[in-house]
């Protein structure tokens, strides 16, 4: 499928300096995504998830044991294996395609030829670069060129490629592309209105700003489209 893809807000399209120019601390306060591909290693998917769970266990009790905790307290030994199991089989689940919701596509048979929204739709993610949480709500429109998605299925879409570690523009994307895939149509628009942990937690500590992303592809590259579907989702398009 052709790509005629448009995002905004995506801080690596306007870098000219190269990433490697930048020190680590840079990269994570400026939010710098290297790929619209979640950065995997060859092997990534060797280890069984119990052996990932024992493997991060025994990693993290190293570093509570570095930072000074006593694990033989009763309300801390149990951390470690907690903390791996969340890793493992909640919030970073969706590394692994085997989790990857299944997706069946019906008949348009109304033959509804509006673009359809899935708005306020809950996310939660973390971020690649601190590894602290991101929250907030993705907003999904598309208009069906003969197939319509269940509605709860754009929901797990989105908690598929939320639970893993991420970049804000680079989630965006991934869900746009992977809805045209699914639908075989470029019409698909994707916002995303999220916190960021890094940032209201730490570093400039600023606990009222908000990151908000979009893809627009197809018909709502089309201005009066896109005001369409911002309007229903409160928002007001650009100049």
């Amino acid at each position: 499928m052709k790509q005629n893809a448009t995002l905004l807000n995506t801080l690596h399209n306007r870098l000219t300096i190269s990433i490697s120019d930048l020190d680590i601390d840079q990269v994570g306060d400026d939010h710098i995504s290297t790929g619209i591909e979640t950065p995997m290693r060859p092997g990534a998917f060797d280890l069984t998830d119990a052996e990932k769970i024992h493997t991060i266990e025994h990693h993290f009790a190293e570093i509570m044991h570095t930072l000074g905790l006593d694990l033989t307290d009763d309300s801390l030994k149990g951390t470690p294996l907690r903390v791996a199991k969340m890793y493992v089989k909640e919030i970073f689940s969706g590394l692994n395609p085997e989790n990857k919701p299944k997706i069946a596509l019906f008949d348009n048979k109304y033959k509804y030829n509006q673009m359809l929204i899935e708005r306020d739709i809950t996310l939660f993610s973390n971020c690649e670069h601190h590894f602290v949480p991101i929250y907030g709500k993705a907003h999904i429109g598309y208009i069906s060129a003969g197939k319509v998605i269940g509605l709860s299925k754009l929901n797990r879409l989105v908690q598929y490629f939320g639970k893993r570690p991420q970049v804000q523009e680079r989630l965006t994307m991934q869900i746009g592309r992977e809805l045209q895939d699914i639908l075989e149509t470029n019409d698909v628009a994707v916002v995303i209105d999220a916190k960021h942990m890094c940032v209201s937690s730490r570093g400039i500590t600023d606990t009222n700003s908000a990151t908000v992303t979009s893809f627009y592809d197809g018909q709502f590259l089309n201005e009066k489209t896109k005001s369409e579907f911002l309007h229903y989702l409160g928002m007001k398009a650009t100049d």
